[in-house]
């Protein structure tokens, strides 16, 4: 994917001109062709249902909320593929995609989904479908990632048991049939855990630990770093006894009994998780791209109802704004400002009717003035960065 100057674009509004195609053209020759501060794009909105002024209010403040929720849900999913790529993370921003298309793409060519989103509903439905669909999104995914965190948890404890220190690990793969005594009425035969370093005094001395213990009993079965795995074998009687003053010594008895079966069964439960896994990988790595693509398109559906309800609370009727999507180029961001507010400086006088610049800090439902970022003209960001750690 080629490299962009920011993974952050703005989407702007600004009242026609005679022709919204001379807003556009006026704006794009200010910034883009004389002194190419930024790439532009006409952001195509189609007509939607204005409805009352009132309601126009109202659903500006819920379409702030759900913008954060739909965004915040997008990230969590691209973050959960990132987690289940696991070694393959690198590939992450390959598998984020809009529409089978890469995100910059996506937005630059943005087309409103007349099928999922029928422009002849009211502005109130369209904003209901979109958090529906986010809602059914973030509850499969809290089902899924929590079926398949549960797997690799166990799998990840299985594997556990096979590594680390013989005190905990898994005994079962270091031992074989021939290391025990087996089927005898008066024998068993134990395991135990001696600190490397004192594996000759273990040789010396675990003969006399009780009476009962067969002569030469012992072998050395496995050692890592710290530790040694013996065995030994002694009469049934003793065992307590011996687990007793060996523990006085420093030698720890691991409680392990040989049975073929269940050691097949323990196997089989790696293998079968391990397979369990494989198996549950594509389909859900298909799925979180998918539902992930659900929820950028519908992430800028949202930001289209916003700039709409904004431009129309701000510029009036009838609806005649060019909205607008800029790629800031990253070093000349604050001119870019600074000549989109000699380009649209006048319109804070007449916002909405009034005389409320951003200097006045009064909050108006509905009009944004109570943003950090407030301009005179209509602005919203969006950040295709998905995932925080992974730069475009």
């Amino acid at each position: 994917m080629p490299i962009k100057t920011m993974s952050e674009y703005w989407i702007i509004s600004a009242p026609g001109d005679k022709t919204c195609q001379q807003t556009f053209d006026t704006m794009n020759n200010l910034t883009s062709k004389q002194h190419n501060l930024c790439s532009n794009y006409k952001f195509h909105i189609p007509d939607l249902k204005v409805g009352t002024l009132d309601q126009l209010v109202g659903l500006s403040d819920d379409l702030g909320k759900l913008d954060t929720y739909v965004e915040q849900i997008t990230r969590k999913v691209a973050m959960y593929l990132g987690e289940v790529l696991e070694d393959q993370r690198d590939k992450l921003q390959e598998n984020l995609q809009a529409n089978n298309t890469d995100l910059p793409l996506y937005l630059t060519r943005f087309q409103w989904d007349m099928a999922k989103y029928p422009i002849k509903q009211s502005l109130r439905n369209i904003a209901d479908i979109i958090s529906k669909q986010i809602g059914q999104i973030d509850g499969d995914l809290k089902t899924k990632s929590q079926a398949y965190n549960n797997l690799k948890g166990n799998l990840q404890n299985l594997e556990k048991k096979k590594t680390g220190s013989l005190l905990t690990r898994n005994l079962a793969d270091l031992v074989k049939k021939e290391h025990f005594i087996l089927d005898s009425e008066y024998l068993t035969t134990l395991l135990v855990i001696v600190p490397k370093a004192m594996a000759n005094d273990w040789l010396a001395n675990y003969e006399k630990i009780t009476d009962m213990i067969v002569p030469r009993s012992s072998q050395l079965i496995k050692e890592d770093p710290d530790y040694c795995l013996f065995n030994v074998t002694l009469f049934k009687k003793v065992t307590e006894e011996f687990k007793l003053h060996a523990r006085e010594r420093k030698f720890i008895v691991r409680d392990f009994v040989y049975n073929e079966e269940e050691l097949a069964a323990g196997k089989n439960e790696m293998t079968k998780l391990m397979t369990d896994k494989k198996k549950q990988f594509g389909p859900l790595v298909r799925w979180l791209k998918v539902n992930f693509s659900e929820a950028f398109c519908a992430l800028i559906h949202v930001k289209a109802l916003r700039v709409f309800v904004e431009s129309v609370l701000r510029y009036g009727l009838p609806v005649n704004f060019q909205a607008i999507l800029i790629e800031p180029n990253k070093k000349s961001v604050k001119r870019l400002r600074d000549v989109l507010n000699q380009l649209y400086g006048h319109l804070d006088g007449a916002s909405a009717g009034g005389h409320v610049s951003s200097a006045d800090n009064v909050d108006i439902p509905g009009l944004g003035f109570g943003q950090s970022e407030y301009y005179p003209y209509v602005f919203y960001k969006v950040n295709i960065d998905m995932v925080e750690q992974t730069k475009l």
